[in-house]
């Protein structure tokens, strides 16, 4: 039986199908769908973790205790999971454990564009990368067999065209798997510096293996064509070389890209005439030709930056582009930006107002930053506006925590900030933290956290009180505010800063996509009392434009939150009665 399956969907088959028992991951776009996908069997148990070191060990106590396990993270969540992943590296498993890491070419989701396979050289595991739904599933049977008999975690490598785009998939029956009982293995598994130092050889023993292992294994395959051209790719490369050029050229197409083979690269390179390398983001593979002296273009021809598709590589060999369909008129361009009624833009608008430095973070209100409101000051990583708002006061003085906050979503601060919040407490740092509480992790599709009373099924857990814990960390002044009452965000902001002590302010209201959130009947405009000074502008509402000289509200749009009507001075927005 076959099935059309999303890539990320295809992997939780895989997970099924192995006879994992274990997932914990953090949502994280373009990965997130992994874990929700693998939360469907019951067989498996999924949770989602705090952050994605924690889901690591998390997926390793698993493993020490003999269960096959996994976790899931996209390409920024590995440099958080970066601290166990090496030193597991050397420990090894003992049921089958894989993480499953997805990279975002042309960043459609991230701050940065980072190559996650640096992260499986630096650490000496090994890595797959499948470049359809069905080797998404066949991968995750392969990297859990490579775990269990080379004794290593094991990297799967997506990207976001692969973990989202459809494919037929192939069902097969799960492998069941007994626990079997617990030994203790103290020199195998205490990573104190007499056992390490005795476990790197064996690292290094096993890199040697696995380069072997890639010299035959059918994860690496050559598809001979036309001799004038060989092409090496991996991934999604793979797809775009194959629909430009068919069977016109010869592919070696490699499945594990980490070890590289050697002699495998060199017998195909004498099998071509000129040898090409595809690959987005850094020339790895290419790297790796020359340090075996096997002469190839590859970067040369192809950008480090963004990602590929066939028109690229097209355009790379000066190949006819096929005709497309183009329109006469532009298409305007629409940016992303908050929806009506985000409980974030009412803070956002207060802050703008009184020009007050706003350091950022990651969640869907960065969009904060965006004009009107342009509220924003930084964006860098999870948990950073919370410990950068330390030191840039530390650095500036009074005088800028006098005018200087950050904020943070709910998610977030459980994920990285409130290490740097126990910072600001603990150095004494005059600084006032916005906790942007949305009651759910809105940025990668509504998926629950240790805030919001649910699990990852849904069902009632332990909901994280943030003011008691904003307390026990240590700080005094913490306030609740609702982001739709524009005054009271006034008056808390301006009071919290003018105090001489750390602060927080929860700015609490949950998001208005949410099921059980119910919009209000939505505001019209009373055109004989609207005077087009185009205040309501200074929202950056997608319900409210301007039309005639104007303000006109989307009635389809629009979810009453009615921060406009307090918005406006001459009362021309009025709330509709239901």
């Amino acid at each position: 039986m076959k099935k059309l399956m999303l890539g990320n969907e295809a992997v939780a088959r895989g997970l099924y199908e192995a006879g994992v028992s274990v997932v914990s991951s953090y949502p994280g776009t373009p990965s997130t769908e992994i874990t929700e996908f693998a939360a469907k069997y019951d067989e498996i148990y999924c949770e989602w973790a705090p952050n994605e070191k924690v889901a690591a060990e998390v997926a390793f106590g698993a493993s020490l205790r003999g269960a096959r396990s996994a976790c899931a993270m996209k390409h920024v969540g590995l440099n958080v999971a970066a601290d166990p992943l090496f030193t597991l590296s050397y420990t090894g498993v003992n049921g089958g454990m894989v993480l499953f890491v997805a990279d975002d070419p042309a960043m459609h989701s991230s701050q940065n564009e980072q190559d996650s396979r640096h992260y499986a050289i630096a650490a000496k595991v090994p890595m797959l990368e499948p470049s359809d739904s069905a080797e998404a599933k066949d991968f995750v049977k392969a990297a859990f067999a490579l775990s269990e008999e080379y004794d290593t975690p094991v990297i799967v490598r997506m990207c976001t065209r692969i973990a989202h785009s459809q494919g037929a998939v192939e069902l097969c029956a799960r492998e069941e798997r007994a626990l079997p009982a617990y030994e203790k293995n103290p020199q195998k598994y205490i990573m104190a510096p007499a056992n390490a130092v005795r476990r790197h050889p064996f690292v290094e023993e096993r890199t040697k293996k696995l380069a072997l292992l890639a010299e035959t294994s059918p994860l690496n395959r050559v598809e001979m064509g036309g001799t004038e051209k060989g092409i090496i790719c991996a991934g999604t490369c793979y797809q775009y070389v194959k629909e430009v050029f068919g069977d016109s050229v010869s592919v070696l197409k490699l499945g594990m890209v980490h070890p590289l083979p050697t002699d495998l690269i060199k017998d195909f390179a004498s099998r071509v005439q000129q040898l090409y390398v595809i690959e987005e983001l850094d020339g790895v593979i290419e790297q790796h030709l020359c340090s075996i002296g096997v002469p190839c273009v590859g970067k040369a021809m192809f950008p480090p930056v963004g990602e590929y598709n066939q028109t690229t590589i097209r355009a790379a060999f000066s190949l006819p582009q096929p005709p497309s369909v183009t329109t006469d008129t532009p298409v305007p361009v629409r940016p992303p930006v908050m929806c009506a009624g985000c409980p974030h833009r009412g803070l956002f608008y207060t802050l703008a107002k009184h020009k007050i430095t706003c350091l950022g973070d990651i969640g869907c209100y960065t969009l904060g930053s965006a004009p009107p409101l342009t509220a924003l000051d930084s964006t860098l990583c999870m948990g950073a506006s919370v410990s950068g708002l330390h030191g840039f006061n530390k650095a500036g003085g009074s005088e800028s925590a006098g005018k200087t906050v950050c904020v943070i979503g709910d998610s977030t601060f459980m994920h990285s900030g409130m290490t740097g919040l126990v910072n600001i407490a603990y150095n004494d740092s005059h600084s006032t933290v916005i906790i942007l509480d949305n009651s759910i992790t809105g940025m990668t599709g509504h998926q629950q956290n240790p805030t919001t009373g649910k699990n990852i099924k849904g069902d009632p857990a332990k909901a994280v009180d943030l003011e008691a814990l904003c307390h026990a960390i240590g700080i005094d002044r913490v306030r609740v505010v609702d982001p739709y009452d524009l005054k009271a965000c006034e008056a808390a902001i301006l009071e919290e800063l003018a105090a001489d002590e750390p602060s927080v302010i929860i700015s609490r209201r949950p998001c208005m996509l949410l099921k059980y959130v119910k919009p209000q009947p939505p505001v019209k405009v009373n055109e004989d009392k609207c005077v087009g000074c185009k205040m309501c502008m200074k929202l950056g509402c997608p319900a409210i434009s301007m039309k005639q000289g104007k303000a006109h509200v989307d009635f389809t749009q629009c979810v009453g939150c009615a921060v406009c009507t307090q918005l406006c001075r001459v009362g021309a927005f009025q709330r509709e009665e239901k």
